[in-house]
């Protein structure tokens, strides 16, 4: 575009042209320079057994891929790294939201790893949004202490809609770190009813977190979690509110006296703290060593972990076979055509949902 400074009426005045603008983009940039090698089977198990915390974060984040491709990789990884597992506490840690359970987790962290040492591994559990199917993922902002710790792992990861908010594939990355060498896992769940019993059937010892002064404290006394709790702590036990929690412990205490012996042959203690002010916390640990050292004699330790291989082992079968029925192409072409007939009343709930079985079962037959 010519410039009308340089006419004839403006005679001493020129401008010259400007100096045409390289590209934004650096015209030696090699497009493959930054596409990361995929590692194989053999290099991701070696890393995780040499405690190499990123490819161990690669190895779960492929465990917890929905590619076919992935998930049999996963598999391979996890085979190899099974004969390197089996020599932590798995401890799950459960409340209602709001009862400090990822500041608690700072707490007991620190405090274990202070006092034992070797390594500790947290997997919290995020829950995902039924409408965007997302997750925020911060629990690990609450505990500032533990994450800047070279000793300790944390990982959250979202329930991707799996029932009771326990994340789907949380027993294989449990696998994962301890072949990486973390010798106390934590398990936090979502808290929202069902994940208790999800979580109990992966950890050896079930810490149930709840709250005094809240109300109704026969609303915390609900016979299904507290017959799995190994052991019942009360948080936020300071200023005003130790007199509250000291009654609600004793109501607790009398609660669990109308409840059969746990199979392990152990009566779950209750115990006050305090997460912010990092009070008591030493208690705990001294039950939850107790209790170790005890099931470990009476020989419940190995039972129970027994009791949940086979546990998870028909979990997957009934997975994997949900997952092969839905993504049958036959039934899949049948579904809708099977909701309008119950919906127009042609046929009850079950008669339909038996004839796309039976549908299933031919075809698996041919």
């Amino acid at each position: 575009m010519e410039h009308p400074e340089n006419s004839e009426e403006y005679k001493g005045l020129t401008v010259n042209s400007g100096v045409e603008q390289p590209s934004i983009i650096n015209p030696y940039l090699k497009r493959n320079r930054f596409k990361r090698r995929e590692m194989t089977v053999a290099e991701m198990v070696e890393g995780i057994t040499r405690g190499d915390v990123t490819i161990l974060s690669q190895a779960v984040t492929l465990v917890e891929s929905v590619n076919p491709t992935h998930q049999a990789k996963a598999q391979e990884v996890i085979e190899k790294c099974l004969p390197f597992s089996g020599k932590s506490i798995r401890i799950g840690i459960s409340g209602v939201p709001g009862a400090g359970k990822s500041t608690s987790i700072d707490e007991f962290g620190c405090h274990v790893l202070d006092r034992t040492g070797g390594k500790l591994a947290v997997l919290a559990i995020d829950p995902s949004s039924e409408r965007s199917k997302g997750s925020i993922l911060g629990d690990k902002t609450r505990m500032e202490k533990l994450s800047v710790r070279k000793e300790s792992f944390i990982r959250p990861s979202p329930t991707a809609g799996s029932l009771g908010g326990v994340a789907r594939k949380t027993r294989e990355t449990i696998i994962l770190c301890e072949a990486a060498g973390y010798d106390k896992i934590f398990v936090e769940t979502v808290g929202v009813g069902q994940s208790e019993t999800a979580c109990h059937s992966m950890v050896d010892f079930f810490l149930l977190i709840q709250l005094a002064g809240t109300g109704d404290e026969l609303q915390g006394i609900k016979r299904g979690i507290m017959e799995i709790s190994d052991g019942i702590v009360i948080n936020k036990c300071d200023g005003n509110n130790v007199d509250k929690c000291h009654m609600a412990a004793t109501n607790f205490r009398n609660a669990l006296h109308f409840f059969p012996m746990p199979e392990s042959g152990w009566l779950p203690k209750v115990l006050c703290y305090s997460g912010f002010y990092g009070t008591g916390i030493k208690e705990i640990w001294d039950m939850i060593f107790e209790y170790i050292d005890f099931v470990k004699a009476n020989g419940y330790f190995d039972y129970r972990r027994n009791e949940q291989s086979k546990y998870w082992m028909y979990e997957t079968i009934n997975e994997q076979l949900r997952l092969s029925f839905y993504n049958n192409p036959d039934i899949d072409s049948q579904l809708a055509q099977a909701e309008q007939t119950v919906l127009q009343g042609h046929k009850t709930s079950f008669a339909a949902a038996q004839d796309l079985l039976n549908r299933y079962f031919e075809g698996l037959r041919k």
